[in-house]
């Protein structure tokens, strides 16, 4: 369980085994609010991180046992460690070494003799930036807006959780085999098709974004990004004309099972729904198993895909 911090700048992990360098540091950082977190070599920082996490790392290079570039490379490789930055200090000056170290995961280099203004710069650059992408990628994750990136292959980058769950409806629509779409899949076929054409339209005559329609309920739109090979991709949903009187008659349901289908059909949850019904999410959960039974589905997906096809 990681320790509660109090309020700083942020948490620096220093990794040295060389005291004068490490006193240095720490001095020029406990100054400039950071807090201090230090290792004499890489297996001690690598146990340290799994008890505090810190916000960015310095990592000398050369130290006794494994040194800077196996840490780093271990710390990458671990979904709990691998997104920390970690800025190399080292005196070393060949290319070899410089670009070993990027491909390790480094950001950025600090060459020795330490120059502590320096430091403090390129730390403040890097947290700047890391908390930059993580509040991108935290608004990504809960915005309703169903978005993918993809290379000119259709390859996905990446997607948020609503452009996953539109990718597995219109799979199921489709008649696809029911699985989850993720980052370095290839788009589904139909879906790939609509990119291609309109990777091969835009070679040859130009322009910008275009929309596409699907299937029934499915559209999405195609436009190009700033980078030269990636494309954001807007999937979207179609406005149903289900009201409960309607699905109660094609689905053989009762009136208030109807009415729970139609609200999931409209993304909305269970405590949601039961806010809006005026009863309980375990109710509306009791009443979700007989939709599934009488459906002869086991997700909301599937309940929704069954809606699309029949209602």
């Amino acid at each position: 369980m990681n320790q509660a911090l109090p309020a700083n700048n942020g948490t620096v992990l220093i990794v040295d085994d060389t005291p004068a360098n490490l006193a240095l540091l720490s001095d020029t950082l406990s100054e400039a609010d950071y807090r201090v977190l230090v290792a004499t070599d890489g297996y001690s920082a690598i146990e340290q991180i799994k008890y505090i996490k810190p916000d960015i790392i310095l990592l000398d290079v050369m130290m006794p046992g494994i040194d800077g570039f196996e840490t780093c490379k271990h710390l990458k490789a671990d979904p709990a460690s691998a997104e920390i930055p970690v800025l190399f200090m080292t005196g070393l000056s060949e290319l070899d070494d410089l670009l070993r170290g990027f491909s390790e995961g480094a950001l950025d280099y600090i060459v020795k003799p330490i120059r502590p203004a320096e430091v403090l710069a390129r730390i403040e650059v890097h947290l700047s930036q890391t908390r930059n992408r993580l509040r991108a990628e935290r608004l990504l994750q809960h915005i309703d807006f169903a978005v993918i990136s993809v290379n000119a292959e259709g390859r996905i980058g990446w997607l948020t959780p609503a452009a996953e769950q539109w990718l597995l409806e219109f799979n199921q629509q489709q008649a696809e085999p029911e699985s989850l779409v993720a980052v370095q899949d290839l788009l589904p076929a139909k879906v790939l098709q609509c990119f291609q054409n309109w990777l091969q339209r835009l070679a040859k005559l130009g322009g910008d974004a275009a929309d596409f329609k699907l299937a029934s309920g499915f559209s999405l739109s195609i436009s190009p990004c700033e980078h030269a090979d990636e494309y954001l991709l807007l999937l979207q949903r179609e406005d149903a004309e289900w009201t409960p009187e309607v699905l109660r008659e094609k689905l053989k349901l009762t009136f208030r099972e109807a009415e729970i289908l139609m609200w999931i059909s409209r993304g909305k949850t269970n405590k949601e729904i039961g806010m809006i019904l005026d009863t309980s999410p375990r109710t509306v959960n009791k009443h979700l198993e007989h939709i599934f039974e009488k459906l002869g589905v086991s997700t909301r997906a599937a309940a929704v895909a069954m809606v699309l096809q029949k209602a």
